[in-house]
């Protein structure tokens, strides 16, 4: 017997709306089950495979929750905002708003077709005014209480398509939409203060049911930060006077600050030291431009070796007034902390390995409490440990736990988590909790 979809698949699509099977009454409902992937974009004539795939996959879940007895309302609906959806009506020279009509029917059309458990009695479109003033509330509510703000951040941005990029678009430089070469451009955009509800966000992942693996990601993803900021006035800069700029850190760890032998600042911070003028090497220039380059057209960066380059400017360490190299390296990134980091060898992995790439001093300052044990600790002496016979370190493998504070001045012999607050307060540092 040959199978007439065509016959067969709209009898019964037809009698599934004279029954309202997939309207289910969310007011009486005992286990009602929100069933909901996405709107798709009005950005073109059609849908493509890729609706449909997500689409069907949602479907499928939705039927096996009805099946368990729950009350499953799959709504739909069109997501009409959105560049895409403005390029496409300047494309075919119309008014979005006309062209957003025009494509509502054929989707809903190609919709209706797979047959789909959704509830065609709730569809919104988020281009009707009647809904998108509630948007605009919500977004003037936010801005009131000071949740919504502008401020300039580096994008990735697509020429022709005339949008910014998320990192996961952009494929090997170019735009994964249309194929054209990205740039990394700054523009002032609006911004949500989201980190104002990290502290809760982070807290309330321990009643929910989720998989531990899921709240990890979360938690990474909200990153906190316990730490201070530093500042190390900078010197030997061709044409400043000395102290008149400084660099700010944000560390976790300012018990190691004794041990800082050199900075390391991000090629987008350099590039913002360049654009207000700072007189860098030619050879500062090119690897600046090169590394910001290289970004647009990498996407995992930590399988790439690390690369670095002395800028000429000098900062002074603010616990001992010693003066350490300012580094330009791509293995930190603009878009972390301050964009700058104060760089302890002894006691962190990457900058351990950048050190010995480059042969740059290690001072270790903090003594296990294995071997802490094992001897007598001597202020005086630092058990026999000296900065000066440390400068061309033997070490194998940075240590970065806890420990016992030496090579610290009269921080010595203190545990180092003790020594946190005594430290930062002693470099008039400010604590700070900081989210990613």
């Amino acid at each position: 017997m040959k199978y007439n979809f065509q016959k067969i698949e709209k009898k019964w699509q037809r009698r599934w709306i004279e029954k309202k099977v997939y309207e289910p009454d969310l007011k009486r409902a005992k286990k009602p089950f929100y069933n909901l992937m996405m709107f798709p974009y009005p950005s073109a004539e059609g849908l493509h495979v890729g609706n449909m795939y997500a689409f069907t996959g949602t479907d499928v879940y939705g039927r096996f929750k009805r099946m368990q007895g729950n009350d499953v309302f799959e709504p739909m609906g069109l997501d009409g905002f959105g560049i895409h959806s403005e390029n496409y009506a300047i494309k075919v020279g119309r008014h979005p708003a006309k062209q957003a009509k025009i494509s509502e029917k054929n989707f809903y059309r190609q919709l209706r077709m797979i047959g789909n458990g959704f509830a065609w009695n709730e569809h919104l479109e988020t281009y009707d005014p009647e809904y998108y003033k509630w948007t605009q509330w919500i977004f003037v509510q936010m801005f009131k209480h000071g949740l919504a703000y502008r401020k300039k951040a580096n994008v990735n941005w697509c020429p022709s398509c005339k949008t910014v990029l998320a990192d996961e678009q952009v494929i090997d430089g170019k735009c994964e939409r249309c194929s054209s070469g990205v740039l990394k451009k700054e523009l002032e955009q609006w911004f949500f203060k989201i980190t104002k509800y990290a502290e809760r966000l982070l807290n309330n992942l321990d009643y929910i049911d989720w998989s531990e693996k899921v709240k990890i990601a979360q938690r990474n993803w909200i990153g906190k930060s316990e730490g201070a900021l530093i500042t190390f006035p900078l010197v030997d800069i061709p044409g400043q006077k000395n102290g008149k700029y400084s660099l700010e850190i944000f560390t976790t760890r300012p018990d190691t600050i004794f041990g800082a032998t050199f900075m390391v600042i991000s090629p987008e911070r350099a590039k913002l030291w360049l654009d207000i003028g700072w007189q860098a090497d030619e050879k500062v220039k090119k690897y600046v431009a090169g590394v910001l380059t290289r970004r647009l057209f990498t996407k995992r960066e930590n399988t790439i070796e690390k690369t670095g380059i002395f800028s000429g400017v000098l900062a002074v360490n603010p616990a001992n007034r010693e003066k350490i190299p300012v580094w330009i390296s791509d293995y930190v990134l603009g878009t972390v902390g301050t964009g700058a980091i104060m760089a302890v060898p002894a006691h962190d992995e990457r900058d351990f390995k950048f050190a010995k790439q480059y042969k740059l001093p290690i001072i270790e300052v903090i003594l296990p409490l294995i071997y802490a044990d094992k001897k007598q600790i001597n202020t005086d002496n630092n058990i026999g440990i000296n900065r000066q016979n440390q400068h061309k370190s033997a070490m194998t493998e940075p240590y970065i736990g806890e420990g016992i504070l030496i090579n610290s001045g009269k921080f010595d012999g203190m545990p180092s988590e003790r020594a946190k607050d005594g430290i930062t307060n002693f470099v008039d540092g400010v604590k700070k909790v900081q989210y990613r």
